[in-house]
């Protein structure tokens, strides 16, 4: 079966060679989930790291072609070609762990995050150069005596953009759960970060220098959801974000956009440029469709 899996991951992949969106199963590093467009890419953990450090944060790859990198780097990491090392397209340098990473979920429950493991699921609902968009699964403890949370997180990422859509679609006993206090958080890397609060804008953000290079990141929560924002400075190692906190509407969603700005991919490279990007963003959300 394992074979089969890797045999229909090479045909996509090869498929997928010049698409400007790109998202895969990745089995041959321990089921990671990556995405990407002609600006970003991204992976998440999967069920082969359950119980590990990472979870279900976010991790930002940061690249600076526009051609697709995801599958290139993965074959060169078995190959003994570092995706931690820049290489002249990017690289890996971005720390997750047990924090949200960019963007990553969670639950707000007695003043702090509740978080869930890695995904135990995936599914791609559609795959052209235009526009990918895939599901991934998560399952929450049980807080309070009641039963389990259940999220799944459909992501579409299209070209053209430094941030993907993220609806997180929260259940218990399979019916929607409104008034869930939800977290959406940014690391700021036990505080080596400098975060930025912007409520009236609908985002929070970080920004840190890198291996000598300047780094973005952020999160905008979409238009019609609650906002409060918090910067939480913990002494324990990966507890540290910018945050916002949110609840689910009547169908038990949340929708956000996580994103970042590498400076040494030429497009955003400075703070104030980077706080400008989220908020023309942002704004862009509120406008009616065409």
């Amino acid at each position: 079966m394992k074979s089969l899996v890797l045999l229909l991951v090479s045909v996509l992949s090869a498929l997928c060679a010049d698409a400007a969106t790109h998202a895969r199963f990745v089995p041959e590093r321990m089921d990671d989930f990556a995405w990407e467009n002609d600006r970003v890419a991204f992976r998440v953990y999967g069920p082969a790291l359950r119980s590990r450090p990472e979870d279900s944060g976010i991790d930002c790859w940061l690249k600076r072609v526009s051609y697709p990198i995801i599958d290139k780097w993965y074959e060169g990491n078995t190959k003994g070609v570092s995706y931690h090392k820049d290489h002249g397209e990017g690289y890996d340098p971005y720390h997750v762990g047990g924090s949200r990473g960019c963007g990553g979920t969670a639950l707000w429950a007695d003043g702090g995050m509740v978080t869930s493991d890695t995904y135990t699921d995936w599914k791609i609902l559609e795959q052209t150069p235009g526009k990918t968009v895939f599901e991934l699964t998560y399952q929450y403890p049980a807080i309070g005596g009641e039963a389990p949370i259940h999220e799944v997180k459909r992501i579409t990422i299209v070209p053209g953009q430094q941030f993907f859509r993220s609806d997180s679609t929260f259940t218990r006993n399979g019916q929607p759960v409104e008034g869930l206090p939800v977290v959406i958080g940014v690391t700021t890397h036990d505080g080596k970060a400098t975060p930025a609060l912007s409520p009236e804008n609908r985002w929070v953000s970080c920004w840190e220098t890198m291996g000598g290079s300047g780094l973005g990141t952020g999160v905008i929560l979409a238009p019609g959801f609650p906002i409060e924002t918090k910067e939480l400075a913990m002494a324990d190692k990966d507890k540290s974000h910018a945050i916002i906190l949110t609840t689910t509407n009547p169908q038990g969603q949340v929708t956000c956009y996580p994103g970042y700005g590498w400076e040494k991919a030429g497009l955003i490279t400075t703070p104030e440029a980077w706080a400008k990007e989220l908020t023309a963003f942002s704004k862009s959300l509120q406008q009616p469709a065409p």
